[in-house]
This record gives structure tokens, C-alpha cells and sequence, in this order.
């Protein structure tokens, strides 16, 4: 569990406890319900990271809601969008190896995450990304509910494949932004765990490759470096 978890959590399990000593059962009771859900929403399990250099793997759990051709400061390219539902895992997570070269914290709306319009008008982080092949970018962006962003990175700071680069409370949307000729992977109403499911590769791989579908649990495990590999 991520440390805001405590932030939140603790006070509703203290006065929940203390409405139970006062034998207030149903306020208490409720308390304690509330503690629980906050402390599941902040969890930060481990996840199996894919060792091969060229994936992209997505920056946040949910359902992949939109895929579309979109251009980003001139330059063409795919962007996908990830809606994360309360019960989804919250933590954002690095799409590749790179150095964070821009941050632009905009300011907007807490409309629902699930419109398209939510990409544009609410409020996110947006940060971009210098890998070894080229710049990508990715939005955290706030919800409905959800209305902090946050980021635990900085500029300049280099990051790893499936990092921990901060998260999103209660509901939220992830973008990300990759250029035309990458190889996006996944469709409308995919679903995809952050750090751990392949995207995208890019470079794209070579014409001479296997064609193969995503991948399972099973194959990234294939794909592991032996210090990658996690429980």
C-alpha cells in the first residue's frame, strides 16, 4: 500500500473503533467499512515488468477506451486512453526506460473520466518521456471523483520500465501518446494491468518476427531477466 493510503485511511479506523467502544454499532461499523475500502484502493502490489527493450507497456490498470490517430506537437502518432474504475489499481507506472525530460501540470475540469473530452479538459500531468528509440508522452489525469494528481518524479530523473511514478486518487484516466510507427497492440475494451501488460513495442518489431497475440502472465515470465522476476 502506497503511503497516502495511511493519510486516508487512518482516521476513519479510529473513530470507527472509537464509535464501536461507545457502542455506536452502525456509525462505527460504517467507519470501518470506509477504512477498508480506502486502504484496498491504495494498494501497490508488485508486478512482473517485461525485460525485452523494445516494449511499451501501459501506465496504469483499467479498460482501454479509446484508440485513435492523433498528432502531438506536429508529429503523428497513436494515443490510447485507460479509464480506471474505484476498484482498479491507482498506482501509475513508467510505459518505458527514459529520462523525464518535461512536466506540465494543467490545471482543468474533474468531469467523468470516461468521456473523451476528459483527455483535453481535466486536470492531468503530463509528462514526457526520452527513451533510447524517441520521445513518448503520458497523461495522469483526474476524474469525477478523483481530484489530486500525483506525481512522485521530477525532471531529469531517469526511470525503469514499469516504475512507480505516482498515482491518481479515486478514479482517473492514463493517455498514452506514441508515435506513428509503433506497434500498438491492444483495442477497445482491453483490459490492462499497469507495468505488466505489453502495449506496444517500438521500434516496432521486424517484419521476419513471429506475429503473436498479447501476451499472457505466463509469457512475461518467459521474457524475465532473473532480477525481474518478482512474486
Amino acid at each position: 500500500m502506497v503511503k497516502e493510503g495511511y493519510y486516508f485511511g487512518l482516521p476513519p479506523l479510529a473513530l470507527g473503533a472509537a464509535a464501536l467502544l461507545l457502542r455506536w454499532t452502525i456509525p462505527g461499523i460504517l467507519l470501518l467499512c470506509l477504512a477498508a475500502f480506502i486502504f484496498y484502493f491504495f494498494r501497490d502490489p508488485e508486478r512482473v515488468i517485461p525485460a525485452d527493450p523494445n516494449a511499451i507497456v501501459s501506465p496504469a490498470d483499467g479498460r482501454v477506451v479509446v484508440v485513435t490517430d492523433e498528432e502531438n506537437a506536429g508529429r503523428p502518432g497513436k494515443r490510447m486512453s485507460i479509464f480506471l474504475a474505484i476498484w482498479n489499481v491507482h498506482v501509475n507506472r513508467s510505459p518505458a526506460t527514459g529520462v523525464i525530460t518535461r512536466m506540465n501540470y494543467c490545471p482543468g475540469k474533474f468531469s467523468a473520466a470516461m468521456r473523451e473530452s476528459a483527455s483535453t479538459h481535466n486536470e492531468q500531468n503530463v509528462i514526457h518521456l526520452a527513451t533510447d528509440a524517441g520521445e513518448i508522452t503520458f497523461k495522469q489525469i483526474a476524474g469525477l471523483i478523483a481530484r489530486r494528481v500525483v506525481c512522485w518524479k521530477k525532471v531529469g530523473d531517469r526511470v525503469a520500465r514499469g516504475e512507480r511514478i505516482g498515482l491518481v486518487r479515486f478514479g482517473s484516466r492514463a493517455d498514452l501518446w506514441l508515435p506513428r510507427d509503433s506497434e500498438l497492440l491492444v483495442k477497445v475494451g482491453d483490459h490492462v494491468k499497469g507495468g505488466s501488460s505489453i502495449v506496444a513495442y517500438w521500434p516496432p518489431r521486424t517484419k521476419s518476427a513471429q506475429p503473436r497475440s498479447a501476451p499472457t502472465q505466463a509469457s512475461l515470465e518467459e521474457n524475465l531477466s532473473p532480477a525481474e522476476k518478482r512474486t
